[in-house]
């Protein structure tokens, strides 16, 4: 079984380039999962590959899927117009 990852809010504003205080705040939403470990949260590398894009979950999966289908009964039209299938 392999052994989950995992990073510090710290470690993941810097491989995002953001603040400490960007991501503490996300947490503090619920936007970004994490853990409480004592005083500080952990994030499971499972959650920064989403984050970094690298994986999308289902969710996203049909997030992204509506928003399109949305731009393209918004916009099916102009879309045609400047070449693109819609």
């Amino acid at each position: 079984m392999p052994k989950e990852k995992f990073i510090t809010i710290p470690q993941l504003a810097q491989l995002l380039g953001v603040s400490r205080i960007t991501i503490y705040n996300r947490v503090k939403k619920g936007q970004i999962p994490a853990t409480r470990v004592g005083r500080s949260y952990i994030i499971n590398d499972k959650i920064i590959a989403q984050i970094m894009g690298k994986k999308v979950s289902e969710k996203g999966k049909k997030e992204i899927d509506a928003a399109i289908d949305k731009t393209v009964k918004e916009y099916g039209e102009v879309l045609k117009q400047l070449g693109m299938p819609a």
